[in-house]
């Protein structure tokens, strides 16, 4: 039974952390995470050697100089082919992990990760830029397969009441990406003219350790027994999962899932998109990410060093800066994986998007007034370190937790398809638009990122409810009205872990 009577009350049983969801958890987001925040910012740092080198070889070439314009809009393809690579991988998402699985993909999805390291490590013998660029846009495949993949894998591994902290996990080590690249990226290691390539290549790493270590995990119990029917292998996953042999009653949870879903089967983008159902959730994750991204976070990312120096940092120092903000980001995110069970999801969103409107219409007024007053550089990178701090905490790793529990088995591959489409065609329009927004309108440019940021807020407090301790079909519950159908858990509203009886009862889904 999933639970006890204390005190007159029904108690459930809350699952617990084991060796085997641990060791799961950290090996796919190291694996696959890691790498995402990693590529990121790896091409911050050497961008002036990396540009001398484009402009080197077109010398070479040529005979001349390459002009400037050109180069601009080479060094922009370099950063933003990443984020395009990232769209191409997440329309990729939902018919790889329902061929593959949640594992199979991380453990395909290397092979994005490890072609494109070793074209980036020999493009100065090369000598072609072009390499380089073709490689980011691979390596964008990479993060756009694992920036989905990894949080649902998670999300489908985990019990209810640990599916916040874990969900966040990849999140975190998205920041310890960024922060390592940071670090090494430094002149004295990696960030100069010898170093760069090897910098580069070193993505491969995580790639060949995931492929090593993952295979000795399970596969999502939720997609062996919804998607392939396997209820044995799904059975023997759980319990290695859980710890223990007696895992009845998150197994009748799934089954109930499994019967609800069945009328439905499995959808794809265009049948999600027609869901009367699922309407409210997938506007709500399309907003939620679209207003991570253009909020304004990769703009501090891709383009930190010019923000600082525009701010008034000299120049020997700013790569420090760089590494102290992103050590912030990692410290903020392992804040977050222990409050998110305590305070919710909702609250964090909520926080961190007004903290960052508030950063960004604080960073405006810092960088207009930093000439005239001496100390307000200073101010900026206070700014700066508060965005960041915001981001962090709500923004940066909520979006996929909610995206995982707003939607059930059938639905989550094309829902997490649409939300990474959005994200990275969004991380896309920042990457290369910024550039010309920061010439056009200096510091004001900044204004649109708070406006965004309270748009965003405004949404999250008036439509998207608190999901934490909750079962999947119980959040799709919560959205029954907003979306006008009724969803029936069962007789006298028995909560979906009760029993069999109640779980069978609960299947009973009525649209209007």
């Amino acid at each position: 039974m999933a639970q006890t009577e204390e005190w007159g009350k029904p108690v459930e049983r809350r699952g617990r952390l084991t060796a085997v969801l641990v060791l799961a958890t950290l090996i796919s987001g190291f694996g696959s995470s890691f790498q995402y925040g990693y590529n990121v910012a790896v091409v911050n740092s050497p961008s002036p050697f990396m540009q001398q080198f484009y402009n080197a070889t077109y010398m070479e070439r040529y005979g001349a100089p390459m002009e400037g314009t050109l180069l601009t809009l080479l060094w922009s393809l370099t950063v933003s082919m990443y984020p395009l690579g990232g769209f191409f991988g997440s329309l990729m998402v939902a018919p790889l992990v329902n061929k593959l699985g949640r594992k199979g993909t991380l453990l395909f999805n290397n092979i994005f990760s490890i072609v494109p390291a070793v074209m980036m490590g020999v493009s100065e013998i090369a000598k072609s830029y072009e390499i380089i660029i073709v490689a980011r846009f691979i390596v964008g495949i990479c993060a756009g397969l694992s920036s989905n993949v990894v949080p649902m894998y998670i999300g489908e591994l985990a019990p209810k009441n640990l599916r916040g902290a874990l969900g966040i996990i990849p999140q975190l080590f998205i920041t310890i990406g960024i922060l390592s690249a940071q670090v090494l990226g430094i002149r004295n290691i990696l960030g100069n003219s010898t170093g760069w390539t090897l910098m580069l290549g070193l993505t491969s790493i995580p790639a060949l350790v995931e492929l090593l270590l993952l295979p000795f995990f399970p596969e999502s119990p939720r997609y062996m027994l919804i998607q392939r029917g396997d209820e044995k292998t799904a059975l023997r996953a759980l319990q290695r999962l859980r710890g223990k042999e007696d895992v009845d009653a998150e197994l009748s949870e799934m089954r109930l899932e499994d019967q609800s879903e069945k009328a439905e089967g499995r959808l794809s983008v265009l049948s999600l998109l027609s869901q009367r159902s699922l309407r409210w959730q997938l506007i709500s994750i399309v907003v939620m990410n679209m207003g991570q991204q253009l909020s304004g976070v990769n703009a501090i990312y891709y383009y930190a060093d010019s923000i600082y120096a525009s701010a008034g940092v000299k120049q020997d120092v700013i790569q420090y800066v760089t590494v102290g903000t992103g050590a912030v980001n990692v410290f903020m995110t392992i804040a977050a994986v222990f409050i998110v069970e305590a305070v919710g999801r909702r609250v964090l969103l909520l926080c961190g998007f007004g903290i960052c409107c508030v950063a960004c219409v604080l960073l405006t007024v810092a960088l207009n007034f930093q000439e005239s007053v001496t100390w307000m550089s200073y101010g900026s990178i206070a700014c700066v370190i508060i965005y960041v701090i915001g981001h962090a905490i709500g923004p940066s790793p909520i979006p996929t937790v909610v995206t995982t529990e707003m939607f059930r088995q059938s639905a989550r591959p094309a829902a997490f398809m649409v939300a990474g489409s959005v994200h990275w065609l969004s991380n896309f329009t920042v990457g290369l638009v910024f550039p010309f927004l920061e010439r056009g309108l200096g510091s004001y440019s900044f204004i649109i990122f708070a406006f965004i940021c309270l748009v965003t807020l405004i949404y999250i407090w008036l439509v998207v409810p608190e999901t934490k301790n909750k079962t999947f079909l119980e959040n799709c519950q919560m959205f029954a009205k907003r979306n006008k159908v009724e969803i029936k858990l069962g007789d006298g509203d028995l909560p979906l872990t009760e029993g069999k009886e109640s779980l069978e009862d609960a299947a009973r889904v009525t649209t209007f």
